[in-house]
């Protein structure tokens, strides 16, 4: 699924992950939504790539849509949704 808002930027405290986006929004998530970026360290977090797809950390094996968030989504892997960045 493709949305017209991407992220532009990602940056983190010590519970939450703020996505700012390409429209005046920024979104605070909080990290419990996904266990994989809550157990890393604030370096492998830090390594995010950011895509048109949303965003992506290798070293975490951790993908996330924008859509995905804009729906108020968390961890999806085991519905099996994923995206290919």
């Amino acid at each position: 699924m493709s949305t017209l808002v991407n992220a532009r930027h990602v940056r983190f405290d010590e519970d939450s992950m703020w996505v700012e986006l390409s429209d005046p929004r920024t979104l605070g998530v909080p990290l419990a939504w996904f266990p994989r970026l809550l157990r890393g360290t604030p370096e492998q977090r830090e390594q995010v790539r950011i895509s048109s797809h949303g965003l992506h950390w290798k070293s975490l094996d951790e993908d996330i849509s924008v859509s995905a968030l804009l729906a108020g989504l968390g961890d999806q892997s085991l519905t099996g949704k994923t995206f290919a960045a």
